[in-house]
């Protein structure tokens, strides 16, 4: 109860009310219950007087007034609902609506646009002033809040709710006048700032500028639906936005496990990941003979005229000593052995976790030991997880522990690090994320950091005269940044995140002591970065716009190795075909049919590309370039899934079925006859001394050429 003789008297819309000096006419208004419409502030928040939607008319003043920063004063008579306020209101809502897309998002979902709403009490219909174009639009960067900058009235509630009640610090004004708007962090898109995802600006935002993004993607397997409650009840959850949780309702179930229950299957796409709660799983992948590389095997002997052909080039074997164990990157904390691709996960392991975040084919299959727990989520609650300063560190030291040691013995170049060196590196180095499209380095920029890829893949572009140009893709156990480090300092490459992509960033003093305790690795790693650079060199030669828009058309520029065949010389009599048949073990690579250009006919057969698209999204990492050559090489351990048929532009890959003998996926223990698909590409017969086709070729009638060069294509 206010004090008589301090209370501040006025009258509202006729009523009198006494209220505290300091009041503003908002607050009294909502006292007598006059509701006065707002859109800047929640009644939660400091009121700035910006929307201007609360103004108000005071008797004798010049002007109207904003309710909601206007103090009371004794005696003041106060008009809510004026015509003359109702008229400027009207214009605010009209001039507000003129640039809000109708229906935003928000309307379309739940129908409480505050904004849409004010409008339809205010009678306004298509407006009468024009819409700008808007210098912003979509941010979808954020798995879990979409961002629609047209659908911003610039009301601040979102700043405030994010600085004043979570004290976050993320969102601000960037720009000025007509390019003014909310920014995260340095004007960052909302996935690569410091966004927690609270949740409280989307909750606050009165349109659809911010709003929940519930993404179920697939409809999530059987399982247990937890609430909000229940999943901050876990240790994992309980740091998480209880806000976020009960928005994302449905987009974490938990699972209970049979033993012998498979979870996932290699070469399945999905769109979730897995978090262990208690229990065990097998994760494996089936490596049968290794007929995708089609290497051959001793004491095959001749069949016939095209295999004595073919073995009168072969090269002799290449003896290989002490060779270091090769490991299989899969979506898991762990790598598999090639020699036993089986490993065992426990309570806390992830996996699943690039298949979820970029929809790429399931790596391994995962079965349960024992009697298993697990939580499955969709994309925006992992990618919320990944946002957990505490979660992050567990899942980083799980990788220090025990995946270090053999990541960098899977990097060749890497494989004779001492125990002890590794050991001194595990605290050290560092485990940096980027988000899809984020520059990890920047060509020209002083080169300080070594990286090594543990998920994701990258993209290595160069700035030439003609503009940039793909150098190469990069995904485990490939690594970058040490052209710059053993050179001038300087970085010779724009490496950029293709997809979700988590690198070790080793610094650069640590690099040095790398280089100087261990030569001989220094001798290899700048064999490497010569051969990089010489690469780089020769596509530079390469890269200058050329003027035949029927080569281009056919995407003969990209080819760095072309098989084609002079149709005047050709008699069709498919010796070649068949050749290459007798050289990988009756499965050929070569289709005598294609495009046509000039008098050639361009072979189906693999390009060996400039931008090798085909590498990119490998689940296993089994198809590369050959580290002294061009050709793609696809791995013994590919799964099938058949995501480089897909990706390759030109249709040069394909799967083939091979028949093995391998575990009943249906009865664990029990072998049976099976046939699966793998991935075969032209591999340039490089167990050859030059590829089989050609040689048996009569007629002299194919060539393997560089089409730049072999079509007098000026450049």
């Amino acid at each position: 109860m206010t004090p008589a003789a301090t209370a501040v008297k006025l009258t509202i819309d006729g009523r009198e009310v006494a209220v505290e000096p300091g009041t503003t006419i908002f607050d009294a208004a909502r006292r007598l219950g006059i509701d006065i419409p707002t859109l800047c502030h929640a009644q939660h928040q400091t009121p700035v007087g910006v929307c201007r939607v609360c103004t108000v008319e005071v008797k004798n003043n010049r002007v109207l007034a904003a309710s909601c920063v206007r103090s009371v004063e004794e005696g003041m008579v106060v008009a809510t609902a004026s015509d003359g306020v109702r008229r400027a209101r009207r214009t605010l809502a009209e001039l507000l609506l003129a640039d809000h897309p109708s229906p935003c998002e928000r309307q379309q979902t739940t129908a409480d646009c505050e904004l849409e709403r004010l409008g339809e009490v205010y009678g306004v219909g298509a407006p009468r002033f024009a819409t700008r174009a808007w210098p912003r639009g979509l941010d979808e960067s954020s798995l879990f809040i979409a961002v629609d900058h047209t659908a911003c009235i610039l009301c601040d509630r979102c700043i405030r709710a994010c600085t004043e009640i979570k004290r976050n610090n993320v969102i601000g004004r960037s720009g000025k006048g007509y390019g003014a708007g909310i920014s995260f962090d340095n004007d960052l898109p909302m996935a690569m700032s410091s966004c927690v995802g609270c949740g409280e600006c989307m909750v606050t935002c009165p349109t659809g500028a911010l709003t929940n993004r519930k993404v179920l993607d697939v409809e999530l397997p059987p399982g247990e639906q937890m609430g909000a409650e229940e999943l901050k009840a876990l240790p994992i959850f309980e740091r998480m936005s209880g806000t976020f949780l009960d928005l994302n309702r449905g987009a974490v179930v938990r699972r209970r496990v049979r033993a012998g229950e498979v979870l996932c299957r290699e070469g399945d796409f999905g769109s979730t990941a897995f978090y262990i709660l208690s229990g065990k799983v097998e994760v494996s992948i089936a490596t049968p003979l290794g007929h995708s590389a089609a290497r051959r095997t001793a004491g095959s002997g001749r069949t016939g005229f095209f295999r004595m052909l073919t073995e009168l080039v072969k090269r002799p074997a290449a003896e290989v000593a002490d060779a270091a164990p090769r490991y299989i990157p899969i979506d898991a904390t762990v790598d598999l052995d090639l020699s036993n691709p089986v490993a065992q996960l426990g309570p806390g392991d992830l996996f699943g976790e690039m298949t979820c975040l970029s929809f790429y084919p399931r790596s391994a299959t995962v079965r349960a030991v024992e009697e298993t727990v697990v939580l499955e989520l969709l994309r925006n609650v992992l990618q919320m997880l990944q946002k957990d300063k505490v979660f992050k560190a567990d899942l980083d030291r799980r990788y220090r522990e025990r995946a270090l040691d053999t990541h960098l013995r899977t990097v060749p170049v890497l494989s004779g690090l001492s125990a002890a060196f590794v050991t001194r590196l595990r605290d050290r180095v560092r485990l940096v994320r980027f988000e899809p499209g984020q520059e990890i380095c920047k060509q020209g920029e002083v080169a300080d950091s070594f990286f090594l890829i543990r998920i994701g893949f990258v993209k290595v572009t160069q700035n030439f005269a003609g503009g940039d140009l793909v150098a190469r893709y990069l995904t485990r156990p490939d690594y970058f940044g040490e052209i710059g480090l053993l050179g001038e300092g300087v970085r010779t490459a724009t490496c950029t995140a293709l997809d979700h992509v988590e690198v070790v960033r080793i610094g650069g003093e640590d690099f040095r002591d790398m280089m100087h305790e261990f030569p001989d690795i220094e001798a290899a790693m700048s064999r490497v970065a010569r051969t990089r650079m010489q690469s780089d060199d020769r596509r530079q030669d390469a890269a200058s716009p050329v003027a035949l828009d029927d080569f281009l058309g056919q995407g003969l520029m990209q080819a760095q190795n072309l098989l084609v065949i002079d149709l005047e010389r050709c008699t069709r009599c498919d010796v070649c075909v068949r050749a290459c048949a007798d050289a990988h073990e009756g499965v050929t690579r070569l289709v005598r049919d294609g495009l046509r250009y000039d008098k050639y006919l361009v072979a189906t057969s693999c390009r060996s590309c400039r931008d090798p698209l085909c590498m990119v999204g490998c689940p296993v990492g089994s198809i590369r370039r050959h580290p002294d050559s061009l050709e793609i090489i696809i791995e013994d351990w590919c799964i099938g899934c058949g995501l480089c048929a897909t990706q390759c532009p030109y249709g040069n890959i394909n799967l083939h079925p091979f028949k093995l003998v391998a575990e009943d996926p249906e009865h664990p223990g029990v072998m049976k006859a099976q046939v699966r698909e793998k991935a075969t590409t032209c591999d340039l017969s490089r167990d050859y001394k030059e590829p089989a086709c050609v040689y048996s070729c009569p007629h002299d009638a194919l060539k393997r050429i560089e089409p730049v060069k072999f079509f007098g294509i000026k450049t």
